[in-house]
C-alpha cells in the first residue's frame, strides 16, 4: 500500500507524505488533533477486532470533515459499518466477524458459507470481475464498465441493508456481474469517498499507478489547495 500510494504520487507529479496513525490511538476527544493537517485518509484491510473502533472513528472523521477517504478491504467493511450507525442509525451495526450476536449484521458471512467449517473455504482469493456504475468516481477512475481486481477476504456486504443504505446517501459504484456482491461503495456530497473489497494495491506500478490510487493522491491535492 505504502508503495502505490507513492504511485499515485508519481502520477500527480507529487511526492506523497505517510502520517502513519495507530487506530488504536483514535479516540473521540483525539481525532482532530492527530488527523491536523491530513489531506486524505487511507484505512488498509486487516483481521481481528483490534482497533476497529479507531479506524470507524477516522472514517466518521474524514466523512464530516470532507477529506479524501480511501478504503480497501477491511477499510470498506469498517466504512460499511460507520455509515450504517451514525448515518442510518443503525445502532451497534457490525460485522459478524466481530459481533456475531449483531443486531445488525451490515457484514456477514454469504448465507452459503455460514455452514461451512474448513475456514479457507469460505475466503475470496484470486481475481473477480466488477462492474462499475457510471457517474461515479470508480467509473471516472478506470475509464470502462467491468473490471478485474484481486480479492483476499471471507466476509461480504450484506444486501439485506443495501437498500437503507443507499435511501441514506450511500453509492454502491461497483457490483458483482451477478448482482449478489457489493465491491465498492462510495458517498454523495463528499469530495471523494471510495471504499474498495479487493486489494487495489496489487495492480500497482511505478510507471503505471492504480486508477483508485491515482484519483486518492489527485483528490487529496484538491483538498490541500495545491
Amino acid at each position: 500500500i505504502y508503495e502505490a500510494l507513492i504511485h499515485g504520487g508519481i502520477a500527480n507529479d507529487s511526492r506523497v507524505e505517510v502520517v502513519k496513525i495507530d487506530s488504536e490511538d483514535v479516540r473521540p476527544q483525539a481525532a482532530s488533533s492527530l488527523f491536523r493537517g491530513v489531506d486524505g485518509i487511507l484505512v488498509p484491510g486487516g483481521f481481528g477486532y483490534r482497533g476497529i473502533e479507531g479506524k470507524i472513528l477516522a472514517i466518521e472523521f474524514a466523512r464530516n470533515e470532507k477529506i479524501p477517504y480511501f478504503g480497501i478491504c477491511l477499510g470498506m467493511q469498517t466504512a460499511v459499518m460507520e455509515f450504517a450507525r451514525n448515518v442510518c442509525g443503525l445502532k451497534g451495526a457490525n460485522s459478524t466477524e466481530f459481533n456475531r450476536r449483531t443486531a445488525h449484521p451490515v457484514i456477514s458471512l454469504l448465507d452459503e458459507q455460514k455452514h461451512i467449517n474448513a475456514k479457507g473455504a469460505t475466503m475470496r482469493l484470486g481475481a473477480y470481475p466488477a462492474r462499475l456504475i457510471a457517474g461515479t468516481h470508480a467509473h471516472a477512475a478506470y475509464k470502462k464498465g467491468l473490471i478485474w481486481e484481486r480479492h483476499r477476504h471471507r466476509y461480504e456486504f450484506n444486501k439485506a441493508y443495501k437498500d437503507i443504505l443507499q435511501k441514506r446517501g450511500m453509492k454502491i459504484s461497483g457490483i458483482s456481474p451477478n448482482g449478489l456482491l457489493v465491491e465498492i461503495v462510495e458517498l454523495k456530497d463528499h469530495p471523494w469517498f471510495v471504499a474498495v473489497q479487493f486489494h487495489p494495491e496489487f495492480k500497482s506500478k511505478p510507471d503505471r499507478a492504480h486508477p483508485l490510487f491515482r484519483d486518492f493522491i489527485k483528490a487529496a491535492l484538491a483538498a490541500s489547495g495545491l
